[in-house]
């Protein structure tokens, strides 16, 4: 989880091929309409996001029910955005990529044929609504994508079997 451009979906792909399961971005879960919001430049309410937080959760549902191991990029900016999605049952493990607003923008200016722009950093961070350490494994989104792999793995207590299967 994290703001636009923190590398969940990098990080996210990595995660997903160390521990040998599926990947998910949350993006694939947006209406057409939320995109073309977004890519006008126009924030999401509340309102905006309830559906794409509903899909996200009744996947996560079936995820956990079938039993799979799986991990899906998501900014779930709000605290009430991750009790949606599964914080509340403790068998949802969240991991935050924190990173500054300048290191946001540089990436967001950087960024070719995406949706999210540059001109929308400042309502990412007023959105965000930082976890408590004991709420998620907190990294610093400017490491090296394989090394906030690895500090995510050394961090987990693997009660879902998040080791890598060697």
């Amino acid at each position: 989880m994290g703001v636009a451009g923190s590398g969940k979906t990098t990080v996210g792909h990595l995660l997903a091929s160390k521990i040998g399961c599926d990947f998910s971005d949350a993006d694939e879960f947006h209406s057409v309409e939320n995109i073309r919001k977004m890519s006008a430049g126009t924030p999401l309410t509340d309102e905006d996001r309830r559906p794409w937080l509903d899909s996200m959760r009744f996947a996560v549902t079936k995820w956990l029910a079938d039993d799979r191991l799986h991990v899906l990029a998501c900014s779930a900016l709000k605290s009430r955005y991750r009790q949606m999605l599964g914080a509340d049952g403790g068998l949802v493990t969240f991991v935050y990529l924190k990173a500054s607003k300048d290191l946001i923008a540089a990436r967001l200016a950087s960024r070719q044929h995406h949706y999210m722009k540059a001109s929308m950093v400042e309502s990412q961070f007023d959105t965000l609504e930082e976890p408590l350490e004991s709420e998620a494994i907190v990294v610093d989104a400017d490491c090296e994508a394989t090394a906030i792999v690895e500090l995510i793995i050394r961090s987990t207590s693997d009660p879902l079997g998040l080791k890598p299967k060697l």
